[in-house]
């Protein structure tokens, strides 16, 4: 029986929640609980909605839970513009993080895609 973690959007978003949290670790401490919280709190949630909707039975529910996955990196990206503005990273870190937030974001589009036919 296959389960979320056969899912290749599920792997690459719990990496990507890794390199969120490495980054993290670099902004200032005063933004404990302002963009550090935000960022690593909405990179959480996708991969969690991800394994939350791929263990649903109804396909809408599945495609609900992929869509709330959808949004927080959507959330992400917002956030990671509003770092580099900040110059809390490089531009070199925001396009590498904006990649992987890319990437995370068509696959589960297509996901979302492929339940809708």
């Amino acid at each position: 029986m296959k389960t979320h973690k056969d899912l290749r959007v599920w792997n690459e978003a719990i990496e990507f929640v890794t390199q969120i949290y490495k980054m993290t670790d670099g902004f200032p401490k005063s933004e404990m609980y302002g963009l550090t919280s935000q960022l690593r709190r909405a990179s959480v949630s996708v991969p969690s909605n991800i394994a939350e909707g791929s263990a649903r039975r109804g396909v809408k529910e599945r495609r609900q839970f992929y869509a709330i996955a959808l949004a927080s990196n959507s959330e992400i990206e917002t956030q990671l513009m509003i770092s580099k503005n900040l110059r809390f990273i490089s531009q070199d870190e925001f396009e590498k993080m904006e990649s992987l937030s890319a990437k995370v974001g068509k696959q589960l589009v297509k996901l979302i895609q492929y339940l809708s036919q």
